[in-house]
């Protein structure tokens, strides 16, 4: 499995940004799949994940009510959609799938991961 993650730039506060995450050798529809995320000097840190067929989520309190995690298995790709962005959002964001949906925020316990995209939120 291959994931390619697009989208991050540089916005201001309270803008949206979507950030896409292709993946290649393996429908998502058969993957779990999640977004994390690491600022300058910090751990990688849960941000979302998503079931299967995306009948199940899962967020950080800290992107809740915020973030939307989707998928569309047309297009293979699984999505973050963010709002209302602020500063400390700002990060290096990795997709990345498992094939279990057990102990989601675990980094150690995803088997692909994508390169990461850079989202910078100015004030």
């Amino acid at each position: 499995v291959q994931l390619q993650a697009s989208g991050g730039g540089l916005v201001q506060a309270g803008d949206p940004l979507r950030l896409s995450c292709a993946a290649s050798g393996r429908s998502v529809s058969s993957l779990v799949m999640g977004w994390f995320r690491q600022a300058p000097g910090k751990e990688r840190e849960f941000v979302a994940a998503i079931s299967w067929i995306g009948n199940r989520k899962s967020y950080s309190d800290n992107v809740k009510g915020r973030f939307t995690i989707s998928k569309d298995n047309a297009k293979n790709t699984m999505y973050l959609q963010m709002n209302s962005l602020k500063p400390e959002d700002t990060a290096v964001y990795y997709c990345s799938a498992r094939s279990a949906w057990t102990n989601l925020s675990g980094a150690d316990d995803y088997d692909y991961w994508g390169q990461g995209t850079l989202v910078i939120v100015s004030s």
